[in-house]
């Protein structure tokens, strides 16, 4: 009987928004570290707006805008080969609006790099209105990239898986941990709250859904190893009541913590559930969404 394996995806080109803020700059320098480990290109786009702008500025205000778009991404190119200076780095000014301007840039196969915060809104709202677009509605991997000080890298990479149905992403963690040369963790939260009163109504019950939730990580974690016999793979199941809470502090321990995003079960398109709102506000170092469509064809072994 022939077993059916997920094929090694390959690591698509990283595409980095920028908009002069300083958490898109950290964004575009952590892009093209991400960028160097894949050893794949970065793109730099900044998306002006233009043409929903000519519906109401002067053209003269328009060329303004094209201009400091244009400066804007000659100066992070300047950063960017300041710190990595062998990097291809292309640059893109874009007429569309910033969540379209960057599904658009990422094409099929890339992977799209926000900060947390851009330059609109209020100063107090942790994730900026183009960073949460992107991530909720991208058909390709988003990263957000929070502000804070820069830290040592771990040398870890952590996916926070539920079940078996997360292989379908997870080898993009496995893959993402080869490429830094790191070790993968895969951490899953099993959440009592989340079956009592339903499912399950007796403590026997709950023992064995405990015990079904650390057999499907272990197998998860083996089908990597098959995958990736030289990768460093550990799996851990955490007990608790804060599925979101246990994974910020998980975050606080790893260098990438990559997720998946599920369609809605109504099928009404895609969104970002209550844990991945939470990470992606207090997470403690980027985070990855990977959403659903986005998965590598199966082949036979």
């Amino acid at each position: 009987m022939n077993r059916q394996i997920p094929t090694r995806p390959e690591l698509g080109a990283i595409v980095v928004g920028v908009d002069g803020s300083p958490s898109a700059r950290r964004a575009a320098l952590w892009a093209a570290a991400e960028a160097d480990h894949r050893a794949r290109p970065l793109h730099l786009v900044h998306a002006a707006d233009t043409d929903r702008r000519a519906l109401w500025a002067t053209a003269e205000t328009i060329q303004a805008v094209r201009e400091a778009g244009r400066d804007l991404l000659i100066e992070t190119e300047r950063a960017v080969h300041e710190r990595l200076p062998d990097l291809a780095v292309t640059k893109e000014l874009s007429r569309q609006e910033p969540v379209s301007g960057l599904r658009t840039a990422a094409g099929r196969r890339g992977t799209v790099v926000v900060g947390s915060r851009g330059l609109g809104g209020f100063a107090a709202l942790m994730l900026g209105s183009v960073g949460l677009g992107v991530a909720a509605r991208a058909e390709v991997p988003v990263i957000v990239v929070r502000e804070g000080d820069e830290r040592p890298e771990t040398g870890s990479v952590t996916a926070a898986v539920h079940d078996a149905a997360d292989l379908d992403w997870l080898f993009l963690a496995a893959a993402e941990a080869d490429a830094r040369k790191a070790a993968l963790r895969l951490v899953s939260v099993w959440n009592v709250f989340t079956h009592v009163g339903s499912v399950a109504t007796m403590l026997d019950d709950l023992e064995e859904i405990a015990h079904q939730r650390v057999h499907q990580v272990k197998g998860l974690a083996d089908r990597v190893r098959e995958a990736y016999p030289h990768l460093i793979v550990a799996h851990h199941v955490e007990t608790g009541t804060s599925t979101a809470g246990i994974l910020v502090e998980a975050s606080a321990h790893t260098d990438l913590l990559v997720m998946g995003r599920k369609h809605r079960a109504l099928g009404v398109g895609p969104s970002l559930g209550r844990v991945a709102h939470t990470l992606l506000h207090h997470a403690r170092c980027p985070v990855q969404i990977v959403p659903s469509a986005f998965v590598t064809p199966e082949v036979e072994r």
